[in-house]
């Protein structure tokens, strides 16, 4: 089998690190990958942009791609998975309409309303005054979120009103995130503890996969800027059976129902942002595709083939299709660039050993390769995740493997898994 691998992250690099150990894949192609999905065995890169769409399609035709796994967003939200369906091409992604659970937190939130999901109270404001007169009576904290994609960065939590407007006035006038700061939806803001729930959904057939948390913010103690993932582990003990079965019942299932009867059955990976308080959960977010760094733990603990849990979903199989799980926990830290998630260099040599302890595994993240060195070439640049017995060893064996990487700059969470070992 031929599989083609759409983006450049960490995530990628774990899902094509997952389908090359599969001994009826052939080749993995990754489009248009990193430095390290070109390290792996029966993996090469391929040097097309997720947003090329015909020269993707024209790379399917001429290398015969049996399976196409869409990692990012953006492109799912572009309408990647509709244009290589149409051509013939098994394609493992949700369509431009399903994908705007993501692509719009306007479409989210009214979704959630209209399916009685259970969410944070909202408005969605078009302009900056409208916002502001909102503000005047709104109480804090609030949370101020850009409506469209922000690659996980257009999340602002507010403490006052001077805050909030500052949130409003960065979005709507400078232009923070761009275009999607068109509109912003601003929420109240809810407590708890946040945890990841992620299931495949093909039609009205859901699987759900192990059970990660993830950590947000860029510091210790949950503390400083919202990123796009500083780190996770699985399983996540805060989501115990009863609640395992509540977030089926009151989340995942009316959402499956509800695109159904939008006209636009799910097909993909199906993310649910939570937040957990006194047994009760409400959706923070969700997201059309894997999360990063969730990909790197679940994919670690994954011993079934994700290529023929992919091809089941794409032929309607999913309700027969079983998922085996190793019992050992996992724990990814990632490593990043000083500055991170505001401006950051790019461009600075990295220095690998080899990891000595089994069960351990670097993925690749922002990286490029020049003339046989690796460079960083992002934010996130690598994530250092390992298996272990327990929720505690993971930790450990993750930890202690970071020493075998160093960049300029290089810095990382110190508690990441803390959570866990709390409510295990």
């Amino acid at each position: 089998m031929q599989i083609l691998i759409i983006g450049s992250g960490g995530r990628e690099h774990a899902l094509a690190w997952k389908c090359a150990q599969d001994i009826n894949v052939k080749n993995v192609y990754v489009a248009p990958g990193n430095a390290g999905t070109a390290l792996e065995c029966k993996v090469k890169n391929v040097p097309i942009e997720p947003s090329n769409q015909q020269l993707l399609l024209d790379f399917c035709n001429t290398r015969g791609i049996d399976l196409v796994i869409i990692g990012p967003e953006a492109p799912l939200v572009e309408g990647l998975a509709d244009f290589l369906g149409a051509q013939g091409v098994p394609t493992f992604g949700p369509s431009q309409h399903a994908a705007q659970l993501e692509g719009s937190k306007t479409f989210a939130k009214e979704f959630f309303a209209k399916y009685h999901i259970p969410t944070a109270a909202f408005v969605t404001c078009h302009n900056l005054e409208s916002a502001k007169q909102y503000l005047t009576t709104a109480k804090m904290p609030i949370v101020v979120k850009a409506d469209g994609l922000a690659a996980g960065k257009g999340v602002i939590i507010c403490n006052n009103y001077e805050e909030a407007e500052a949130a409003c006035v960065d979005i709507f006038e400078a232009r923070a995130f761009g275009d999607a700061g068109n509109k912003v939806v601003i929420e109240e803001f809810l407590t708890g503890e946040e945890a990841s729930f992620i299931a495949v959904v093909s039609g009205n057939s859901i699987i759900p996969l192990a059970t990660s948390q993830d950590h947000k913010a860029v510091g210790d103690n949950d503390e400083g800027l919202n990123t796009g993932g500083m780190g996770a582990y699985s399983p996540a003990p805060i989501i115990t059976d009863s609640l395992h079965q509540k977030v089926m019942e009151q989340v995942m299932l009316p959402t499956m129902t509800g695109l159904i009867n939008e006209g636009a059955p799910y097909l993909g990976f199906l993310y649910a942002g939570l937040m957990i308080e006194n047994g009760q959960i409400k959706v923070l977010e969700f997201n059309c595709r894997f999360g990063d760094p969730e990909t790197q733990p679940i994919m670690m603990r994954l011993q079934s083939s994700l290529v023929e849990l992919c091809l089941a979903a794409i032929n309607n199989k999913l309700d027969s299709h079983h998922i085996s799980w190793s019992p050992q926990h996992a724990c990814g830290v990632v490593l990043a660039a000083k500055g991170y998630p505001q401006d950051y260099q790019k461009g600075h040599p990295v220095k690998i050993a080899d990891i000595q302890n089994h069960g351990t595994k670097l993925f690749h993240a922002g990286t490029t390769e020049e003339k046989g060195i690796i460079k960083t070439n992002g934010g996130r640049v690598f994530c250092m995740t390992a298996l272990g017995e327990n929720l505690a060893t993971a930790r450990k064996n993750a930890y202690n493997a970071i020493s075998t990487v160093d960049f300029d700059g290089m810095f990382y969470r110190s508690d990441i898994g803390a959570k866990g070992l709390k409510n295990d």
